[in-house]
């Protein structure tokens, strides 16, 4: 039925009442009949007698009434009363309304939160099931559940507010959307040949003068192909977005004139954040995200959420009354034994309480729906140990764990732990289960100490080098468990990691006490930007190292955006309140031959890399030899070019030769045929003097060819030059070595 017959069939057979609203005007009362009550959320549809309207259902457990609030677009507010409830699901169908309506929910029910209730009908709440979200939250003292000013703060969350914050709060917005993506093709790439890109939408596109000015920090800026080129061009598999679920500002950060920029502060999870949509807030940003995802797709390139279901922006007791605190408290969020305080495994503020049925079919909804509707191919899972969490412990057992093991849609796609949480027991590094994959920061920090010399001995690294089988080698798990990287959004980014000693965060407003102290980064003789060509030659050095490094290591590396270009954040190491130059991506630097040389070789190590399976095996490494000669699939060597012993892993050492072998690869391809490569010894040195590292002979090799070489400024091209076995060849002082087996 077209639009004009459904609104023209709504006229004949829905004759409102009317109300009168907060402004003493008459207007029509929406008639709501019966509906259902799944799908929980609003959705558009034919309902009884070919009557098109949009059925409304939201779960709100200890609830004693709903009214759904519909605005027009003067932002005149009709309240309608919802009278079914099945299964604690408040739900109707109200005939007429199309999409593009704006709509929120008022919750009653009893003011008591020494017992966690907290509903307050005077606040406009956001349906944790809204598709699209038209505005912006401000924050001010009408959009909280207590009085925010109340002169006794320490009883302040206790005493209800009264006043209205519809004016002042985002609505929902219906959309209607048939879009069965038969035109779309998943790149479906394997683990063990992924590459993952972390970019932030805006950050990536804000400044790039290829993209319209129009489009520049949207999902259209993404999808154009002037970033596509540079996503293709540099090799990259996944693009892993900061958070992109409608988020929040932090009052905090508003009264300071600042915004949060990275996104973990989410407070709807079905709904692209409004304001990364170039096509508007009433429902032109599901299309518009949609097209992005098609795009990247039509690249190659798989797109990967970041997904923060482990709180909301609601924060404490202290915090506004956005959504879920005003649906029901309880119900939403873990509480202490004091139903007044939260119980806080993020630090900021609140809990989810995963083990609740509801809260689970939240956040499982939310993935499928990202997953078959959105069409996006993974989830990296923001403190995903809080969500482990059966009662109070993390539990690998747990009912989230449990309920994604079986589920058809989301087993299927990649998943991604940040394995800790800040409470007790919160670090689970190596710990989730098959299936999904971790940020391992002990990657992270032992790569940055070798190449700061920081190491006391190799062992660290040798595990880190060959997949951490250390942590991984258990339950079926594989090498690509182990998402290896050495920068993150949060923290310094690799220019900075080899710029500064001490973080730089007075930008910020905290008085620089925000961001770690644990940075493990090194100035190489000078804070900050300096003019002297020595310290800046070795800086280029180092960030050579530490790509080279990262893209040599079995296992999945995640490269941020902006570093294979030496972007700098001026030392700031926790640039989440940074909607500026601070963080946005600096596209001049592709114009500088040093920085255009960094990204040539990345993308070199990364076309590398895609040529070689040895280079990303999809099982552990042996250390055993299968076959006569003796030659195994994984050996290490001293600078004397002898093996290894147990003591050799114990001494204080700088320099650490891997030998990978192309011979015996688990594993055959997708016609049955066993996989062959070439082999490879890489010499990481991270001394500040040359050596003289002894090549291994035979059986290992009879000469070897130099592919990279980090000592060298501009590596466009394989240098090329190769070197007999058994004879000692010069690695200078913090340099990477990668030599190629030729006979």
């Amino acid at each position: 039925m077209s639009s004009a017959a459904e609104q023209e069939a709504v006229a004949e057979r829905a004759t409102p009442d009317t109300v009168m609203n907060g402004a003493s005007r008459k207007v029509p009362r929406p008639r709501v009949w019966p509906g259902a009550s799944t799908p929980l959320g609003a959705r558009f549809r034919v309902g009884p007698d070919g009557v098109a309207g949009t059925n409304f259902a939201l779960w709100a457990g200890g609830a004693e009434s709903v009214e759904l609030c519909l605005f027009d677009e003067a932002g005149r507010e009709t309240r309608a009363r919802l009278t079914e409830l099945t299964h604690e699901i408040w739900h109707g169908f109200v005939p007429g309304i199309m999409p593009g309506q704006r709509y929120g929910y008022r919750v009653h029910g009893r003011w008591d939160p020494w017992t966690g209730g907290r509903w307050n009908p005077a606040k406009l709440l956001l349906d944790p099931y809204a598709r699209a979200v038209d505005g912006e939250f401000s924050l001010p003292p009408e959009v909280y559940g207590h009085v925010r000013d109340w002169p006794q703060q320490q009883v302040a969350d206790t005493v209800r507010d009264e006043r209205d914050s519809a004016p002042h709060v985002p609505k929902g917005v219906v959309v209607h959307d048939d879009d069965d993506w038969a035109d779309d093709r998943r790149p479906k790439t394997p683990w063990a040949d992924s590459v993952i890109y972390e970019l932030h939408v805006r950050g990536f596109t804000r400044l790039h003068p290829g993209i319209p000015e129009e489009l520049r920090g949207t999902y259209a800026g993404l999808a154009h192909p002037a970033a596509v080129e540079h996503l293709v061009k540099l090799g990259v598999t996944a693009v892993e977005l900061l958070p992109v679920h409608q988020f929040a500002h932090e009052d905090h950060l508003l009264r300071r004139g600042l915004k949060n920029y990275w996104g973990y502060n989410s407070i709807g999870y079905f709904a692209p954040h409004a304001a990364y949509a170039s096509a508007g807030t009433t429902g032109g940003q599901v299309g518009e995200f949609k097209r992005m995802v098609r795009a990247l797709h039509a690249a190659g390139i798989e797109v990967i959420l970041d997904v923060v279901y482990n709180h909301t922006a609601e924060a404490g007791e202290l915090g506004p009354t956005l959504s879920l605190k005003g649906i029901d408290n309880r119900g939403y969020y873990r509480v202490q034994a004091d139903a007044r305080r939260y119980a806080d495994y993020t630090g900021c503020g609140n809990t989810l309480h995963v083990v609740q049925p509801h809260v689970l079919r939240l956040i499982t909804d939310s993935l499928r729906y990202w997953v078959t509707e959105m069409g996006v191919d993974g989830f990296r899972f923001d403190l995903a140990a809080a969500l482990a969490r059966s009662m109070h412990d993390v539990d690998m057992l747990s009912p989230f764990l449990a309920v994604i093991a079986q589920d058809p849609v989301l087993r299927r796609v990649k998943l991604i732990a940040e394995p800790w949480d800040v409470g007790s027991g919160g670090y689970q590094v190596g710990a989730f289960p098959p299936l999904w994959t971790e940020w391992n920061d002990r990657y992270r920090d032992a790569v940055r100490d070798f190449w700061r010399h920081a190491l006391p001995d190799v062992r660290e690294m040798g595990y880190r080098l060959s997949g951490s089988s250390d942590l991984y080698a258990w339950g079926g798990r594989r090498p690509y468990a182990s998402v290896n990287f050495v920068t993150a959004h949060d923290g310094f980014t690799l220019r900075d990691l080899v710029s500064y000693d001490r973080k730089h965060n007075e930008a910020n407003g905290e008085g620089n006490r925000d961001g770690t102290n644990d940075n493990r980064s090194w100035n190489g003789g000078a804070e900050g930007e300096t003019a002297d060509e020595r310290v800046l030659a070795l800086r280029r050095r180092q960030l050579r190292n530490l790509l080279t490094t990262l893209l040599l290591s079995t296992g999945v590396p995640m490269l941020v955006a902006g570093d294979e270009l030496g972007r700098t954040q001026g030392g700031n190491n926790n640039a989440y309140c940074q909607d500026n130059e601070i963080s946005w991506v600096d596209w001049a630097l592709l114009e500088e031959p040093g920085w255009r040389a960094l990204f040539d070789l990345t993308s070199r190590l990364i076309a590398l890399r895609h040529r070689h399976p040895v280079l990303r095996r999809r099982a552990f490494f042996s250390g055993r030899a299968h076959s006569a000669d003796g030659l195994r699939d994984l050996a290490w060597f001293t600078e004397r070019g002898t093996e290894m012993t147990e003591g050799d892993w114990y001494a204080p050492a700088a320099t650490l030769g891997m030998y990978l072998s192309g011979r015996d690869i688990p594993g055959r391809d997708e016609r049955g045929a066993l996989i062959t490569d070439d082999s490879f010894l890489a010499v990481l040195h991270a001394g500040d003097r040359p050596v003289n590292f002894v090549l291994p002979g035979a059986p290992w090799a009879e000469r070897y060819e130099v592919v990279v070489d980090t000592s060298r400024e501009e590596q466009a091209e394989a240098p090329g030059v190769t070197h007999p076995a058994g004879m000692p060849v010069t690695v200078p002082g913090r340099a990477v070595l990668l030599l190629r087996v030729v006979g």
